[in-house]
């Protein structure tokens, strides 16, 4: 006779992917996931990860509510792109947004942005290594959930020596949507 009592085991069956998880139905937002997400699409077409950033993500944040607040999918509802960045503080020479709405789960509005020609032209922009994910759940609105992702080149603060060197800022230079921000020169 065999037995196979060991086999069940008393351990809980695997979680939900985070990226599976329904908005609409009480899940949460994961951005790491997100970032693995679009990382792992980046590097499969030859490109380098992109890891979250605070100002990013509350940028990002921040579009996703005002969309969901006011019903309306548009990347100027909450005041036009390069003054968004520009009020974030981020100080980016490439910056882009990728928005969508009625997505419920992160691994569909991620399937959306791949399968658009602008979108995807975001998400493999070489120039881009930092991000920022929103995800809005609002019930009573006609796409129930609302999504903002920016994506930028790092800031550059960072690399810029001290202050007052004349770095250039992203609010100072043409912007094209579906289109990265052209590199700005301060001569």
């Amino acid at each position: 006779m065999l037995a196979l009592a060991g086999c069940a085991g008393d351990r809980e069956p695997p979680a939900e992917p985070s990226f599976y998880q329904n908005l609409a139905k009480g899940g949460q937002l994961d951005p790491a996931a997100a970032a693995s997400m679009i990382s792992g699409y980046r590097r499969n077409n030859g490109l380098g990860a992109v890891t979250l950033d605070p100002a990013l993500m509350r940028m990002a944040e921040e579009q996703a509510q005002v969309m969901a607040q006011r019903n309306k999918l548009d990347h100027s509802v909450g005041g036009d792109f390069k003054t968004r960045i520009a009020r974030s503080g981020f100080d980016a020479g490439v910056a882009v947004e990728n928005i969508s709405a009625g997505y419920h789960t992160l691994a569909e509005a991620f399937s959306g942005w791949r399968d658009s020609p602008p979108h995807r032209a975001n998400m493999l922009s070489k120039e881009v290594t930092r991000m920022g994910i929103g995800a809005v759940y609002a019930p009573g609105t006609k796409y129930k959930v609302f999504w903002a992702l920016v994506l930028a080149a790092p800031d550059k603060r960072a690399d810029a020596g001290p202050p007052g060197t004349g770095a250039p800022t992203a609010a100072g230079g043409p912007h094209r949507w579906g289109m990265p921000m052209p590199q700005l020169t301060i001569r």
